[in-house]
């Protein structure tokens, strides 16, 4: 069932979208501000976001940008903003579709369909066969010497995020809030600490690791 993640600062749209959708079988959460539509995105983890841009406490196109970050799941943004420049704004910043407000419910519904048809399928891209272990994000399973390692859910989160941007450097702000929510973003120890217990678990020599590579001061990075 896919999950849809509604963020708005208007109660009456907030609650026409979550009526219509659930009455459609898709699972909601609701926000009305950025700050807890970050919290939400990162615990409920949703399919696609549908996002208004006038939020209380936040720009809407940050809020994007914050979401790319974090998911590569589709983001349509909804906005009583006419103008082209704030289009190609939020569209830069990451959003997949523009529905100016206001909009039909059908048409909506529509544009859902099409970004999540286009997304891609979770799971699938991204698995990692390398010498000595093995990661498969569709089961969520990490195996080394043919056999399960058994993972913490933070220690597989993490092991995700790096593992779905192989080979490209991912920030320590952006590992932070992406596994432990929106407010993390200095506590660095807590990436030392189980990226050493990874290592433990997964590369053949932890002290040299070859795949879970510490970028220094900066971030780290899955290397098949």
């Amino acid at each position: 069932m896919t999950r849809v993640l509604v963020v708005d600062d208007e109660p009456r749209t907030v609650r026409a979208l979550v009526a219509d959708l659930r009455a459609r079988t898709y699972e909601v959460d609701a926000a009305h501000d950025g700050a807890t539509a970050l919290r939400l995105a990162a615990a409920r983890r949703p399919d696609v976001v549908v996002l208004g841009l006038g939020l209380p406490d936040m720009d809407g196109v940050e809020v994007v940008r914050e979401l790319r970050g974090r998911t590569r799941g589709p983001i349509l943004v909804l906005s009583a903003r006419r103008s082209c420049d704030e289009k190609v704004q939020a569209l830069d910043a990451g959003a997949d579709d523009y529905v100016t407000k206001p909009f039909g419910t059908d048409e909506l519904l529509a544009r859902l369909r099409a970004a999540v048809r286009r997304a891609e399928p979770a799971g699938v891209e991204g698995d990692a066969v390398v010498e000595g272990f093995t990661v498969d994000l569709a089961a969520k399973k990490a195996g080394r010497d043919g056999r399960d390692v058994r993972l913490t859910p933070t220690e597989w989160h993490l092991l995700e995020v790096l593992v779905r941007n192989a080979g490209r450097l991912v920030g320590q702000k952006q590992l932070l809030r992406e596994v432990w929510g929106p407010s993390y973003g200095t506590e660095t120890n807590y990436l030392r600490v189980y990226m050493a217990q990874l290592r433990r678990k997964l590369e053949a020599d932890p002290s040299r690791p070859r795949h879970l590579i510490t970028e220094p001061g900066t971030g780290y990075r899955f290397e098949k």
